[in-house]
């Protein structure tokens, strides 16, 4: 399968702000932004995403005719192409996914999927998703446990380049289906391959924070939560940990 162009830069600020450049002086892509070193990487509700050399920080911005809401769900396609990545390096279900988008090895985040788009003018959106990996080193003074690949292989990890090839092929074979079938074979598939599923967690809102046990993903990738008096609660936003209180 064909991938869009990947443009390689040494350095930059952040591979999803030269996305956010570029959707806003007209351009569309499809192009992946990818560069060894970033500056001001950034991650999920704007916290910091250092790149390391020898890690992989890429972009790819592209055009949808699609809602906000539904183009969202690109994320989850993210993650598979992530996983995917993950299985190549390390062998088949080493990795696991956690909602949203999180890849975990052995229970330590591997990687970092970052969204955003914006409205043309033309009523087309600009969708920049953002992946970063921790292929050879991962920061140790962090919120969550973190890991790479690294410390899981005999040998080198891959050259960010080579992670990018892999990575983008996935991520043009799940887009298609998306595309095609909508949302529910990408669901399944995430499911799969999901950390925690059936387990007690604790999900921190933006105001509030609730404890029930994770059920599975809506078709929309709300995922399910189910309290402690039955109720089931949509979680459309938020961080979700396991075995954490």
């Amino acid at each position: 399968m064909r991938i869009p162009a990947i443009e390689a830069y040494d350095e930059i600020d952040s591979t999803n702000a030269e996305a956010r450049r570029r959707a806003e002086a007209g351009e569309g892509g499809p192009v992946w932004i990818t560069a060894l070193r970033q500056t001001a990487g950034r991650g999920r509700r704007g916290r910091a995403w250092n790149t390391s050399t020898g890690n992989l920080a890429a972009t790819q911005l592209f055009l949808t005719p699609m809602s906000p809401g539904d183009a969202a769900q690109v994320s989850f396609i993210a993650a598979l192409a992530v996983a995917d990545l993950a299985d190549a390096c390390l062998g088949p279900d080493t990795a696991r996914l956690k909602w949203p988008n999180d890849l975990m090895i052995h229970g330590r985040k591997a990687s970092g999927i970052l969204v955003e788009s914006g409205q043309r003018a033309d009523g087309l959106l600009w969708v920049a998703v953002g992946i970063g990996v921790n292929l050879a080193h991962h920061p140790v003074d962090v919120e969550r446990p973190a890991t790479s690949f690294a410390d899981f292989m005999s040998g080198p990890p891959p050259q960010p380049r080579d992670a990018l090839e892999i990575l983008a092929r996935s991520f043009e074979t799940w887009r298609s289906l998306w595309e095609r079938e909508g949302f529910a074979p990408i669901a399944r598939a995430w499911t799969a391959r999901a950390h925690g599923l059936g387990e007690p967690c604790v999900a921190r809102l933006p105001n509030q924070t609730h404890r029930g046990v994770a059920e599975g993903l809506d078709l929309d990738g709300a995922l399910r939560l189910r309290l402690d008096d039955g109720a089931v609660l949509r979680i459309t936003a938020g961080d979700v940990f396991f075995g954490e209180g």
